[in-house]
């Protein structure tokens, strides 16, 4: 197998890690309005008001203990709850998110490592895919699933290669066979960028030929985007401004116009902090529906400490959640159901 093939689980050491520097065991501690009305002197009225029984409030936690508790669940008492759903301009017809969930496979047939998309058997993988779709919609028959296939078609190296840029472009016959294959059950694809040392301003118009088509769709990993620090992917985390992902919205904002297509979809991976700068400056268009993608791995719990921090704390558009199929990945694998218990819910699934 190609050492670049190899290169890609590198994610898994680098999510780990960074995922847990959030706090184990924070609690929720009261706003501070409320810290202040504590320590007023109680009036009369008040020592009376006191005095009555009062319902227990749920006090959220983030780490190892919270369970049920934990602030990604909606009603845990997180200010951030209000937040959700972003107030955004009502979707344009032929839109997929918010009627639908994104169920999308992940990886590259040219790897057995590097997803669920080229761990199988093709007619296997897709059978999987049919399945678990089901079940998602059983669960959520309000969001009926999408199934996606969600290929990584350009594939970060840790040398620089015959374009110096430190990325290797998937050949057209291999994106052309996925195609095939999202067609052949009705699914959509995703052709997914690690740059490398390269830009999106270079790479986007290499795979325009592919988002031409209506049911073609993007997604970009901030990772193996090197383009600031010039480092060597797989040796330091990537990160994308929301400059780059600005950018990236208007090209597909203006391949919509162009060729009277849908509005796309652009995924942007993250699982950590640096990995998205300035999200409150990204700037949305009804053409594009971006979905923030929490990537990392590992217990439940710190999979919702990463949501917390890096998607539900930095409110974009939608936001999505990878689930790994292997248990030495997410141990133990967190539950459909409590994926839905998340709030914001996520309406694009991932599956490495």
């Amino acid at each position: 197998m190609p050492t670049r093939f190899k290169f890609r689980l590198s994610r898994t050491s680098f999510s780990f890690l960074l995922g847990a520097t959030v706090a184990a065991g924070t609690v929720l501690t009261p706003s501070a309005a409320a810290a202040q009305s504590a320590a007023k002197p109680a009036t009369a009225s008040a020592a009376s008001s006191a005095a009555k029984p009062k319902a227990a409030k749920t006090q959220g936690a983030l780490g190892p203990q919270s369970g049920d508790r934990h602030l990604a669940f909606r009603g845990n008492g997180s200010d951030l709850d209000s937040l959700w759903p972003v107030k955004t301009v009502a979707p344009l017809p032929g839109s997929i998110l918010p009627a639908k969930r994104v169920l999308a496979y992940y990886g590259n047939p040219l790897s057995t490592r590097m997803g669920i998309l080229g761990e199988f058997e093709t007619s296997v993988m897709l059978a999987k895919l049919e399945a678990d779709a089901k079940e998602w919609t059983r669960l959520d028959p309000a969001h009926p699933v999408q199934p996606a296939l969600h290929l990584i078609a350009m594939v970060a190296n840790p040398d620089p290669g015959p374009s110096g840029k430190y990325r290797t472009r998937m050949d057209s016959a291999l994106i052309e066979k996925v195609y095939g294959w999202a067609k052949s059950k009705n699914a959509l694809l995703f052709v997914d960028l690690q740059i490398g040392q390269s830009t999106l301003q270079q790479e986007l118009p290499w795979i325009e030929k592919f988002l031409m088509r209506p049911d073609v769709h993007l997604g970009i990993d901030p990772e193996f985007s090197m383009k600031t620090s010039g480092a060597v992917p797989g040796r330091r985390i990537g990160t994308y401004d929301a400059a780059d992902i600005n950018y990236a919205i208007k090209f597909l904002a203006n391949l919509v116009d162009k060729h009277k297509l849908p509005p796309k979809m652009l995924v942007v991976h993250r699982f950590t902090p640096k990995g998205v700068t300035n999200a409150r400056n990204i700037k949305l268009d009804p053409k594009v529906q971006v979905v923030m993608h929490m990537d990392g791995f590992g217990a439940p719990w710190l999979k919702r400490d990463t949501y917390y921090r890096d998607i539900k704390r930095e409110p974009v558009q939608f936001t999505g959640w990878k689930q790994f199929s292997k248990l030495k990945n997410d141990k133990p694998l967190t539950t459909r159901e409590a994926i839905l218990r998340l709030w914001p819910a996520p309406l694009y699934i991932q599956v490495q």
